[in-house]
């Protein structure tokens, strides 16, 4: 084995095959060091790297570093994105080589297995974990110009730090979509309490620090809604989504990036 390689990851790339050596190079670990968010991205050929919004949300291109399969750390020159359809494009300070090609979502037919790679559940690699599941149906969102952004609805493992990951159809490298959530239903009522806790600032107050060293204080209760909500995002729900690939090929249209 490469002494360059870690050894997890030249056992992932020993065990996939051709297709999926491609992928597994192609994925990185998303990480914006404001905020401490994680998720998944994925390279494409035109040397863009592909995430969602929410993953890189009230960040800069240079609070962000991707981490790939090698453990080596990108760095960012430019970020762009799209609120409504959650998807972010990020631009490496130095050109990547390989990268994923997109495909058609629109052929897929329910029942068929779909797979995507990434880093779920605070999972920090080197390489991506696969997750395999099947087409279950479509769901439409409407955003603020009335057009239909059309998700994909997959009975699958979709977890929090898979967000911004390729999905594939099964036995290809082409991209069919972009991983964007999982179903956690919760009732407007508790949501409502959750955050009512997570405002309040009254109460004994805590300290903790960080991994970087930096001081936080909270109050119980808002130490309370923290925990429920991790504890919520931990709940493992076999049903997720995934931002079609047409809605990336228009974004990346609009923005005059070849893919």
């Amino acid at each position: 084995m490469s002494d360059n390689i870690p050894i997890s990851t030249q056992w992932v790339l020993d065990a996939v095959g051709d297709v999926g050596r491609t992928a597994v190079k192609s994925v990185f670990m998303i990480v914006c060091l404001k905020t401490q968010s994680k998720g998944t991205g994925f390279l494409l050929k035109s040397g863009v790297i592909i995430t969602n919004e929410h993953v890189i949300q009230n960040c800069k291109a240079s609070d962000i570093i991707a981490i790939s399969s090698y453990g080596t750390q990108i760095y960012f020159k430019d970020l762009i994105f799209d609120s409504e359809r959650d998807i972010a494009i990020l631009t490496p300070v130095t050109k990547l080589r390989g990268g994923l090609e997109l495909g058609n979502s629109s052929t897929l037919k329910v029942g068929q297995s779909v797979s995507t790679w990434g880093f779920p559940l605070g999972y920090n690699g080197p390489a991506p974990l696969l997750s395999v599941g099947y087409l279950a149906g479509f769901r439409a969102y409407n955003n603020t110009n009335s057009n239909n952004i059309k998700h994909l609805v997959v009975n699958g493992a979709f977890n929090p730090g898979n967000s911004g990951g390729p999905l594939f159809a099964s036995n290809d490298n082409k991209v069919i979509g972009i991983v964007v959530s999982k179903h956690a239903p919760i009732s407007q009522f508790h949501l409502s309490a959750i955050k009512a806790l997570a405002n309040n600032k009254s109460g004994v107050v805590f300290t903790t620090t960080d991994q970087n060293g930096n001081t936080h204080s909270f109050v119980e209760s808002q130490i309370v809604a923290d925990l429920l909500e991790y504890f919520r995002g931990l709940t493992q729900v076999m049903i997720g989504e995934a931002i079609s690939v047409e809605e990336l090929k228009e974004y990346l249209k609009e923005n005059n990036i070849f893919y």
